[in-house]
């Protein structure tokens, strides 16, 4: 899951693997599978950052010697 903020400051998370695709319309749109549309503080760059983020914690590193 990762942090987003709404326009209204109240923070929540949410899933990921969810989302459909990133809109700017000015503001930044997450448009999830269901249908669901979340407008969120964040700008699309930064959303992104934190999916990568989140996605490299699911995959455990190699270790290289």
């Amino acid at each position: 899951m990762v942090k987003v903020t709404r326009l209204d400051g109240k923070e929540y998370y949410i899933n990921p693997h969810q989302i459909e695709c990133i809109e700017i319309n000015p503001d930044t749109t997450l448009v999830m599978l269901s249908g669901k549309h979340y407008i969120v503080r964040e700008e699309a760059d930064d959303v992104l950052g934190k999916i990568e983020d989140y996605r490299q914690r699911l995959v455990p590193q190699v270790v290289q010697e």
